[in-house]
């Protein structure tokens, strides 16, 4: 979708200043919000685009102004608001005020590590063949989809070569398609697409700056 969200390229909002020895959380409620993300996407109700999804669809002032991790509990939130599994005014309290719903599906403490190792892989076979290969010139078509894309802002309608074909995988544009399960996991190819800074930005850029971008087919056309 068209939102805050997506900043790449993107002028105003300062120089980007990496942390010394950043640590990987900042504070101790940061890594209970991860682990409640975690635990809660477990149980089954959503997805990963559809959390993705629940993040971008903030509203702008929010996002801007709300840190990484207060991102993922907003949008925690409002999954579960869609779903019934908390009411606004429980949230609003920070007190369970309904009776808990029962989950068919939930993460065991001692299964959390072996859950992380294992991933969910989002390759899947292919039902047709790929439509381009390595070499290939092909343009990010001028998508603006109301909800959530991979495609970013700042590559469409512009020309790059297709580096590398990666086998096909879920496609997440359709994987929001459903607000519960079961999930449309048709699967699409998807390749890294390189673009040069000229063409994304200009004569005025590096002209050896490179930018990849991993694109599902949809996202692609061939160039003229």
């Amino acid at each position: 979708m068209n939102s805050v969200h997506d900043m790449g390229g993107m002028q105003g909002f300062g120089p980007v200043l990496p942390e010394a020895d950043e640590p990987l959380f900042h504070a101790d409620w940061e890594a209970r919000a991860l682990a409640i993300t975690l635990a809660m996407g477990a149980c089954g109700q959503w997805n990963i685009d559809l959390s993705r999804s629940a993040r971008e669809s903030l509203p702008p002032p929010v996002y801007l102004n709300s840190s990484y991790y207060e991102i993922w509990l907003r949008g925690l939130e409002r999954l579960m608001l869609d779903r019934g599994l908390v009411a606004a005014d429980e949230l609003q309290g920070g007190q369970m005020l309904q009776p808990p719903k029962s989950m068919a599906r939930m993460l065991p403490g001692d299964s959390v590590d072996a859950m992380l190792a294992a991933g969910s892989p989002a390759s899947r076979p292919a039902g047709s063949p790929a439509r381009f290969a390595a070499g290939d010139r092909v343009r990010a078509r001028n998508l603006h989809p109301a909800g959530h894309t991979r495609l970013p802002r700042y590559v469409r309608g512009h020309t790059g070569t297709v580096q590398r074909v990666h086998g096909a995988h879920i496609f997440p544009d359709r994987h929001i398609s459903h607000l519960l399960p079961p999930f449309d996991q048709t699967p699409e190819w998807l390749y890294t697409v390189v673009f040069d800074g000229t063409e994304l930005w200009g004569a005025a850029a590096d002209p050896t700056l490179q930018v990849s971008v991993d694109a599902w087919e949809p996202y692609l056309e061939a160039a003229a």
